[in-house]
């Protein structure tokens, strides 16, 4: 059983992301200026982008969709557990591919990968605004948490299953006993209306006699 459930994990994930949704409509530089943000930003040779530093409409559309997909998370793992095993199980592996081939891009073909060389290099047209330390951060530590969930569930995947098995070969164990005893009765019950046919029967029989 792991230390931390993925029910926990998930919960945390999604105040994480209502979270972030309150700074980038209120203050995004806040999360610009982030210690994690900055380390992993110098470590990578990220540049930073100057647009988190003011409020901006496409920021606070990304506040209003990073709330949506808060608030929904934590509705989904409020299920019972069978269900929010088999909803999460699936989101898990596809939520972590898809952070691990965002982190890849943001950093791969960037102007700092070592694919390119400061002559080779061309900025994309539509891509360009995912290569920054921000963005990059965050896919990385939304990949690493999804790998830590993954990992989590098929845990708990078997724990569960194993007390599925259990609950089942005690029902089995319940009924077993409720069997027997009508295994048991059921040959006197046979004789019984036998003895008592073959007397009534013989009762008529002596009736016509008489």
């Amino acid at each position: 059983m792991a230390i931390i459930s993925g029910a926990t994990i998930i919960t945390s994930l999604s105040l994480f992301h209502i979270t972030l949704a309150f700074f980038f409509l209120t203050n995004p530089n806040a999360i610009a200026d982030q210690t994690l943000v900055f380390i992993i930003g110098e470590a990578m040779g990220l540049p930073n982008a100057r647009s988190f530093e003011t409020q901006s409409p496409p920021l606070a559309f990304l506040a209003a969709v990073l709330f949506v997909v808060g608030i929904t998370d934590l509705v989904s793992i409020s299920m019972p557990e069978e269900i929010s095993q088999h909803h999460w199980g699936s989101q898990a592996p596809v939520r972590l591919i898809l952070f691990f081939c965002v982190t890849l891009y943001s950093y791969v073909f960037s102007s700092v990968s070592g694919l390119y060389t400061n002559s080779t290099y061309q900025p994309s047209s539509w891509g360009e605004g995912l290569k920054n330390r921000v963005l990059f951060t965050w896919a990385f530590v939304e990949m690493i948490t999804w790998f830590w969930v993954f990992v989590t569930l098929r845990e708990e995947r078997r724990d569960m299953v194993l007390r599925i098995q259990q609950r089942r070969a005690a029902e089995e164990d319940m009924i077993k006993p409720a069997r027997t005893f009508v295994f048991c009765i059921t040959p006197t019950l046979v004789h019984s209306v036998r003895f008592f046919s073959t007397l009534i029967r013989t009762i008529k029989d002596v009736d016509v006699l008489f």
